[in-house]
C-alpha cells in the first residue's frame, strides 16, 4: 500500500509541475509594442527635439528601459529617402519616453525610424513616425 501512495504523490507532484510551466503566462508578442510621437521642442540653438513613448498597443502604457540600437532620420515621406540627419539620443526623465535631437536641412515630411529591444521580450520593435518639420 506504501508503494501506491508514493507512485500517486509522485504522480500528483509532476501534474503540478506540469501545470505550473504550461499555464505560465506567455510573454507579449513583439508587435504588441510601438513608437508614437508625443511632442517635439524647438530647442534655442536651432534643430529639433522629438519625444516619442514606447507603449504597450493594448492599454497604452509605457514601456521603461528599451535598448534602441537603431534610429535613422530622412526625407522618405516626400521621396527623398536619401536625404538624411544625424540623430542624437537625449536622456529622459520619464519611463518610456526617450528624447532625439536633430538639425533638419529643409522644410517637409520627415520620418524617424526606430528599432528597439525591450526586456524580456524576444524580437525588434521597429516603428517608423512621419511628421512635418521645418528649418
Amino acid at each position: 500500500m506504501s508503494v501506491n501512495k508514493f507512485a500517486a504523490a509522485i504522480g500528483a507532484a509532476f501534474v503540478i509541475l506540469l501545470s505550473a510551466t504550461c499555464l505560465r503566462p506567455a510573454g507579449a508578442d513583439i508587435k504588441d509594442f510601438e513608437f508614437k510621437l508625443v511632442g517635439s521642442e524647438s530647442p534655442a540653438g536651432g534643430g529639433i527635439v522629438l519625444v516619442v513613448q514606447l507603449v504597450r498597443k493594448a492599454d497604452g502604457s509605457p514601456v521603461p528601459d528599451a535598448v534602441i540600437f537603431a534610429r535613422r532620420l530622412d526625407m522618405a515621406p516626400d521621396d527623398m529617402a536619401a536625404m538624411t540627419v544625424p540623430v542624437e539620443q537625449l536622456p529622459s526623465s520619464e519611463p518610456g519616453t526617450y528624447r532625439f535631437k536633430a538639425k533638419l536641412t529643409m522644410d517637409g515630411k520627415w520620418r524617424l525610424s526606430l528599432g528597439a529591444k525591450v526586456q524580456g521580450e524576444t524580437g525588434t520593435v521597429r516603428s517608423e513616425i512621419v511628421f512635418r518639420g521645418q528649418q
